[in-house]
């Protein structure tokens, strides 16, 4: 068992309230993986005026300096990839390979923004009389929070890290407490890595006491949130008043259009991987899957065919495909939809158990479920259920199918299946989503992209890729004349 504290001032301190908690591995809850610091407002206040002593004199090194740093903390993450892999996937079940694949986007993430750092900077745009010259610049905010998901322990943190840290923001992160271990191993590696004391600040706690500071703050003049609609809302409403920069990336229900001229096996699979890899705990995950008419039969079978050869297990043992739901809580809300589902009136096609025995009894799992006959006014083809179950519904044509994608409030990624270049570019056109991919599952995103959502799904400026950096800098304009 691993004993980690909070990061404040570039320092490992305890909760001032004295209080811990432990996590237990979500595939054998026999085993403890770590214990962590339940902190509360004080802690979170703590971490606040340390990054605000630690701003002025980062914000002043130039944007080279601190890329160099977060260069340096991605070999760092690198030479540690195997271990951190296995840390991940003891707190958050996810299988071995998606953990190490998550790592290396890590790692990845903050070699991308070290380079990025060489670029920097803003424009010098012609003025219309001699001897004036007009420019940008841009610069950091201040002290920024960071509140982040625990489905992706480590990624999500980096890409919210690393454009906020190079931009010259000093920074507050309050990681989600189901696993809050690989934020703290960021630390870590960007303390090695020369960080100065105080510019990261990371904040182990119940949301309500920690978030709620953090939104609250008036030293904090941005803040980037990913986690539900409902407290991503609320965290709005907190920010707004104080007109405080805001951020909000808050789920989806992403459909996968497939079409009668698809490749059957090819969509079975996009599907498969969509819907049900990470155990179905993406934002990105496929919940709804729109069929049209004439091929619907015949790819439900193959659906079915390659959903029941999945291995479900303990995310460390090889040839595991699936790993379990993170905690109690997730596992209990995926088997409260299973049954509105079924209240409802869906077909039950396969799954829809929590698995029980000698492999599964003191872990989290439950089958990859897979319904029919779903109708677009369910709950379960409106609500995320952000766990391996998916939704087949039929659509009597194209158009009919963009209808039912479109008609739920998120809108944060969609994938059309189809060989018809002119179909394709009207889903791309007429899709309300922000991530759109075309023969491809709706999960998986590259870092050196823009991210983000329509509708109830996103709000505010994108993350990754060089548009990252806008929401962490601000443009300012310079008019300067000279003498001839």
């Amino acid at each position: 068992m691993r004993t980690y504290l909070n990061f404040i001032g570039g320092e490992w301190v305890a909760a001032r309230t004295g209080q811990t908690y432990q996590n237990l591995n979500p595939a054998d809850t026999r085993e403890t993986v770590a214990s962590y610091p339940t902190s509360g407002k004080e802690d979170a206040q703590a971490a606040i005026i340390a990054a605000q002593k630690a701003f002025p004199a980062w914000s002043a090194m130039t944007p080279v300096a601190r890329g160099r740093i977060l260069s340096k903390a991605s070999q760092i993450l690198e030479a540690r990839k195997p271990e951190l892999a296995e840390a991940l996937t003891r707190e958050e079940g996810k299988t071995l390979a998606e953990s190490s694949g998550e790592v290396q986007r890590a790692i990845d993430i903050f070699r991308f923004f070290g380079g990025l750092s060489y670029t920097l900077g803003g424009q010098t745009i012609p003025h219309e009389l001699p001897n004036n010259l007009l420019y940008t610049i841009r610069q950091p905010l201040g002290v920024v929070g960071l509140i982040t998901p625990w489905n992706f322990p480590i990624a999500i943190p980096a890409w919210k890290m690393a454009p906020a840290l190079v931009s010259g923001n000093a920074v507050v992160i309050k990681p989600a407490s189901q696993a809050p271990g690989p934020t703290l191993e960021l630390a870590k590696a960007l303390a090695e890595a020369g960080l100065p004391k105080g510019v990261l600040n990371v904040v182990i706690g119940e949301g309500r006491a920690v978030g709620g500071e953090l939104a609250a703050n008036p030293v904090v003049v941005a803040l980037s949130f990913t986690g539900s609609y409902s407290v991503g809302s609320q965290i709005y409403l907190q920010l707004a008043p104080r007109m405080a920069r805001a951020q909000m990336e808050m789920g989806g229900k992403n459909p996968t259009i497939v079409l009668a001229d698809a490749d059957l096996d090819s969509a079975a699979s996009i599907l498969v991987n969509g819907a049900f890899f990470s155990t179905g705990q993406k934002c990105t995950a496929c919940s709804r899957a729109i069929i049209e008419r004439p091929i619907y039969a015949a790819l439900v079978d193959k659906l079915l065919a390659r959903t029941r050869a999945l291995k479900v297990g303990n995310g460390m043992e090889p040839g595991i495909d699936i790993g379990p739901a993170v905690d109690d809580a997730q596992l209990q809300t995926n088997l409260s939809y299973i049954d509105v589902a079924r209240n409802e009136g869906a077909r039950l096609l396969c799954g829809g158990n929590r698995l029980t025995g000698a492999h599964y009894d003191k872990g989290y799992f439950v089958e990859p479920t897979i319904f029919g006959d779903v109708t677009p006014d369910m709950r379960i083809a409106q609500e995320e259920v952000f766990g391996p179950v998916l939704a087949l519904l039929v659509a009597d044509d194209f158009d009919d199918a963009i209808r039912l994608a479109n008609g739920v409030k998120f809108g944060l990624s969609a994938s059309i299946v189809s060989n018809n270049l002119s179909r394709v570019h009207q889903f791309i056109q007429r899709i309300e989503a922000g991530l759109i991919t075309v023969n491809l599952p709706t999960a998986g995103v590259e870092y050196q992209l823009p991210f983000g959502g329509t509708k109830a799904s996103s709000f505010g400026m994108r993350e990754q890729g060089q548009l990252a950096l806008d929401f962490y800098t601000e443009t300012r304009t310079v008019y300067l004349k000279h003498t001839a």
